[in-house]
């Protein structure tokens, strides 16, 4: 299994590892791109994992393929040595290299997608993107499978690089009793990177002018360029435990994304029991209609209003924590495992490739 450790990808695969351990599998866990620092690094305690850090590039960090034959090479090195069940890619480049396992790419996200939802697409036009693009529609159809975490990323997968065939959703993910909802303290919070557009994190920080509560933002914080980011707390990038505590104790958590294919932390945030305020967009439409306010992204007024309407509201915000908290619950890692379980086994089952049978137990 392929990971990195830039984004979100690095919680599910290492949640999602350590599950399927559990499970009775041997997971390889490849870590491409930069190396995980901090808080990160420190998640890669479980000892039934094997780790390995590679040097190949994020395929988004080199969208002309200059690293390409590196990544070939190192993969087709690693496949001799561990001869893996299955291959499963957290990105799109690698599935078009010559494997002799069947291999299952996720569709966590990608540059086309992004670009659109931000309306910032004009630069895709550009001969390194266009390579890019050409590269992902390439990945997606050589893969024996693909995933996505939810049915409206799926339809926009479909939609940018019609795919061979159709895909599969499986939702992320959590423990149920990793987070627990403890006393509610007066407190607006919000995780995203300060500079990803499509985290709308300067909507945000213009609603937040007035509120009568804080407004916590968690994430990677660069220079903000609003001059009302005073009206923001920035908190940092916390260690993910760290930032599972402040959901704890957090009435509302608000994410007014223009863009999330799953939103984990949506999720968790649920599980904690937090009452959700979140933007309008067919991913939480799928996820979170009846258990959440939402309002448009590119409003930052309604949102100002919505939050601070829910400040006041004691009844209306013991609702939507109630009803958070119970829709998270058909969130279950204990699901996801199993439906990556069942597709494992029938993309072996269904594969062809020549090779010596090594016994029933599955490898990822």
């Amino acid at each position: 299994m392929t990971t990195d450790a830039v984004g979100g990808v690095w919680t599910y695969s290492t949640t999602l590892a350590s599950a399927l351990a559990d499970a009775g599998l041997e997971i390889c866990l490849v870590i491409m791109g930069p190396a995980p620092q901090g808080g990160k690094r420190a998640t890669l305690h479980d000892p039934r994992i094997r780790v390995i850090e590679s040097g190949p590039a994020l395929e988004w960090q080199d969208p002309q393929g200059d690293d390409l034959a590196n990544a070939r090479a190192f993969f087709a090195e690693l496949e001799e040595r561990l001869l893996p069940d299955i291959v499963h890619l957290n990105s799109f480049r690698e599935a078009s290299f010559d494997w002799m396992a069947p291999v299952l790419v996720v569709a966590h996200s990608c540059v086309n997608s992004w670009a659109v939802a931000c309306g910032d697409k004009e630069w895709l036009s550009e001969p390194r993107w266009q390579h890019y693009t050409h590269a992902v529609a390439t990945a997606l159809n050589r893969a024996q499978g693909w995933v996505s975490p939810s049915a409206a990323f799926g339809e926009v997968v479909r939609n940018l690089y019609r795919p061979n065939s159709p895909g599969t959703v499986i939702w992320n993910g959590i423990t149920p009793a990793a987070i627990e909802a403890r006393s509610k303290r007066q407190i607006i919070l919000a995780a995203g990177r300060m500079w990803d557009a499509a985290k709308n994190i300067s909507a945000l920080a213009r609603a937040a002018n007035g509120l009568p509560w804080p407004v916590l933002v968690a994430g990677p914080t660069l220079e903000p360029p609003w001059s009302d980011a005073s009206a923001l707390t920035l908190i940092g990038e916390l260690p993910h435990g760290d930032l599972r505590l402040r959901m704890q104790h957090a009435a509302i958590f608000v994410s007014p994304a223009l863009y999330e294919p799953f939103g984990l932390s949506v999720l968790e945030a649920a599980a904690a029991g937090c009452a959700l305020v979140l933007s309008d967009i067919p991913t939480f439409r799928e996820l979170w209609d009846g258990a959440a306010l939402f309002v448009d992204p590119a409003d930052a007024g309604a949102l100002h209003r919505a939050l601070a309407s829910l400040c006041a509201d004691d009844r209306e915000r013991a609702r939507l924590q109630s009803a958070a908290r119970e829709r998270a619950q058909r969130y279950t890692l204990a699901h996801t495992v199993e439906a990556y379980r069942s597709l494992y086994q029938s993309l072996i089952a269904s594969h062809a490739a020549p090779r010596t049978p090594r016994g029933t137990e599955v490898h990822a």
